[in-house]
């Protein structure tokens, strides 16, 4: 969880995640690099979400989304434990989006709220939850590739049979750690994000317009100071 204070800008939030992740993995003799293994994934966030600067109006919430993933496969892992891949062909995807505001508004991808085109009044409300089951990739890379320096990069691919099979959600990390010297740490962090289920919207001659999913990114460099006793 991160926050930020900029002069003449208000204080924003900069990062939010929290995460549960549970692995099962069985093989069948201790000299294979491969496991069979069935894998969980939760992860939502602390705090409400806003457009800066407008924070009136919150854009998501904690539970709005959810998202858990659960499936099985096989993994790899070299053995110097540097470089790991995950391979599942079913995999049940969940979206839960727990607030009604935002389930009526078809956000994250769940079914919209259906209104009466003459009257507006609410004829269906919006479903708090979204299911589909599909084929997932991920791959871990952490290695001090030169002298003080490491790198930490990880990409998770899905695909829905179901819905669109081969329009691929993409969710990629990559973080550099340099040791400046005894007590200053860097780090430049980037991470990319892709969901074909989350259609943006963008500000049309002062009308509100569904423009279809769009790539997020989010670049961060960081300076500490490190104190070992």
């Amino acid at each position: 969880y991160g926050i930020s204070k900029q002069d003449g800008v208000e204080l924003r939030k900069t990062d939010d995640a929290l995460q549960f992740n549970s692995t099962f993995g069985y093989r069948r003799d201790t000299t294979s690099n491969w496991y069979h293994s069935a894998k969980f994934n939760f992860r939502t966030q602390f705090t409400n979400g806003y457009s800066y600067p407008n924070t009136d109006i919150a854009i998501s919430k904690p539970f709005a989304p959810a998202y858990t993933f659960l499936g099985v496969g096989a993994e790899y892992n070299n053995k110097k434990k540097t470089f790991q891949m995950y391979l599942s062909p079913l995999t049940m995807k969940n979206t839960l989006v727990l607030n009604q505001r935002l389930a009526n508004q078809g956000a994250f991808g769940v079914t919209k709220a259906i209104y009466d085109p003459v009257t507006a009044e609410l004829i269906r409300k919006g479903e708090m939850s979204r299911t589909e089951l599909g084929f997932l990739f991920m791959s871990g890379f952490k290695k001090e590739v030169f002298k003080n320096i490491t790198l930490d990069n990880r990409l998770s691919l899905y695909s829905d049979y179901i819905n669109n099979f081969g329009n691929v959600d993409v969710d990629w990390q990559m973080q550099w750690d340099f040791v400046v010297n005894k007590y200053v740490r860097a780090s430049i962090n980037t991470h990319i994000i892709y969901d074909d289920d989350i259609k943006a919207k963008e500000e049309i001659g002062g009308q509100q317009v569904t423009v279809g999913p769009k790539i997020q990114l989010k670049q961060m460099l960081g300076i500490g100071l490190t104190y070992s006793f």
